[in-house]
């Protein structure tokens, strides 16, 4: 199960990488880079992206404003300008991110609890 808590403490990301700290498929991380002028990821010699810390917060809080607040692409893309305007975006992406951790650990939690009941008496 990807989690993002805790791994990102690196400075460099591979598009797989993020895929495994988002959970969302790469075609999705592209349609959004085409959607959301914030997230612009270098590439390396090799072409390949290479996403910053700071586009992976950003990338989490577009998640969850489109998939958790429910806004359409419009609408995430005015309220991420809103927040770049008012200085707090870097703000609202570490709430997300605190949002996003939250919910892998209540997702972690009720997977272990499932596990420990399937489990026999005599073994717990």
């Amino acid at each position: 199960m990807a989690s993002p808590r805790g791994e990102l403490l690196q400075e460099f990301y591979s598009i797989g990488d993020v895929c495994t700290l988002t959970e969302l498929k790469p075609h999705v991380l592209r349609y959004w880079e085409s959607q959301f002028k914030v997230l612009s990821p270098a590439k390396n010699r090799s072409g390949n992206r290479v996403y910053s810390r700071r586009e992976v917060e950003l990338i989490l809080l577009v998640k969850h404003l489109l998939y958790t607040e429910k806004y359409t692409i419009d609408g995430a893309r005015q309220k991420l300008d809103e927040h770049r305007k008012g200085g707090a975006i870097r703000t609202a992406a570490r709430a997300a991110l605190e949002v996003e951790v939250l919910e892998s650990i209540e997702r972690e939690l009720a997977e272990l609890q499932a596990l420990l009941n399937d489990m026999p008496d005599d073994r717990r």
